[in-house]
């Protein structure tokens, strides 16, 4: 029991620091406030199939309720002639759901990032109408869907990319500063092999050779997404690796492993947790121009990228370019002021 009561008061500490620390981040208004919008922002990009869909949220036919949006129902069930699934924006279908007591609920914007308007009435890229409030793109699809979309699928790639990334540098850089001598002397020269590798190049090789997904490109990036943040990890744990507490914690017999995971590793996660929200905006901002140069994702995908691309080609579309650069921006700003909150908070100088 007596061994107990240390491991209560550290745990105490720490959580009191962890309080504190939250309660400076909080004080810079800029960085919360941001943080609070950007996490706004992506829980609503996070419902995108219940905010802008084809497929109605509810509907009562013959006093039943379905879910069509979670179900393929197909025509016949609502008296219809075919097997296939219904088709929801058929004058038709939708005459026969509204009719005799029935009724649908569609969500907010009847559109999904494959939806194509076949009612538009001059040529495509259409310009924004009641129909579709940001317009259509070359293909006429709805662009404040693909917007939606792209924009949930962009900051899971950027988080995603920061998590593989910063979970890889800090083990490289934590075996790096903490056995040091020869070891770490080999894997700085294959870090430096390996970084002088084009990035680019590779990126182009392999999307010639294999087709283009999600998880191709996360780990084509994850490769060399880890070499920056593993040299601020091992500066920490080749300063830390002499200190007193760490010599001592060796002499009563504590494992290498648990030395580093329990003593270096929480003092040496303040640049790792400083850098995080930049790390995120540069993963969206790689995503966004390997779509634009058409090196990311399938072009069916919505991609900011892909909007920005279609905006060059039709420099009289002028709301596909506006719409995915104003998105762009504003992501990227949301983050780096979330940054700049998150190294203020750190920083001794401020505190």
């Amino acid at each position: 029991m007596a061994s107990d009561h240390p491991r209560r008061n550290l745990r105490s500490a720490a959580a009191r620091r962890r309080a504190e620390a939250w309660r400076r981040f909080k004080r810079n208004r800029r960085g919360y406030l941001s943080l609070v919008l950007f996490l706004a922002l992506f829980l609503v990009s996070c419902a995108a199939e219940l905010l802008s869909n084809d497929l109605p949220l509810l509907v009562s036919y013959q006093g039943r309720l379905f879910t069509p949006i979670f179900v393929s129902y197909p025509e016949t069930t609502f008296g219809g002639d075919f097997e296939t699934e219904a088709d929801y924006r058929d004058p038709y279908m939708l005459e026969r759901l509204t009719s005799g007591g029935n009724w649908v609920v569609f969500p907010p914007n009847r559109h999904s990032f494959t939806t194509i308007n076949q009612e538009i009435d001059g040529p495509v890229p259409s310009p924004p109408t009641a129909v579709n409030l940001l317009g259509t793109d070359d293909r006429g699809r709805d662009v404040l869907a693909r917007l939606l979309y792209g924009f949930r699928l962009s900051v899971l790639f950027g988080l995603a990319l920061t998590l593989v990334g910063t979970v890889t540098g800090i083990v490289a850089g934590a075996l790096q500063g903490y056995f040091g001598g020869r070891f770490d002397l080999l894997m700085q020269r294959c870090i430096e092999i390996w970084g002088a590798m084009p990035e680019l190049y590779l990126l182009i090789i392999f999307a010639s050779i294999f087709k283009p997904s999600f998880l191709l490109l996360l780990l084509l990036l994850s490769l060399f997404s880890w070499m920056g943040l593993s040299d601020y990890v091992r500066a920490e744990f080749l300063r830390g690796r002499n200190l007193d507490y760490v010599k001592a914690a060796k002499a009563l017999g504590v494992g290498d492993l648990a030395i580093m995971w329990r003593h270096l590793l929480p003092n040496g996660l303040t640049p790792v947790l400083t850098f995080l929200p930049f790390r995120v905006s540069a993963a969206i901002l790689a995503l966004t121009s390997l779509d634009f140069l058409g090196l990311g994702v399938p072009p069916s995908t919505p991609s900011l990228g892909e909007l920005l691309a279609q905006g060059k080609a039709n420099l009289e579309a002028w709301w596909l370019s506006l719409s995915a650069f104003a998105v762009l921006v504003l992501t990227l700003v949301l983050l780096i002021f979330i940054g700049e909150g998150l190294r203020d908070t750190f920083d001794p100088r401020k505190r």
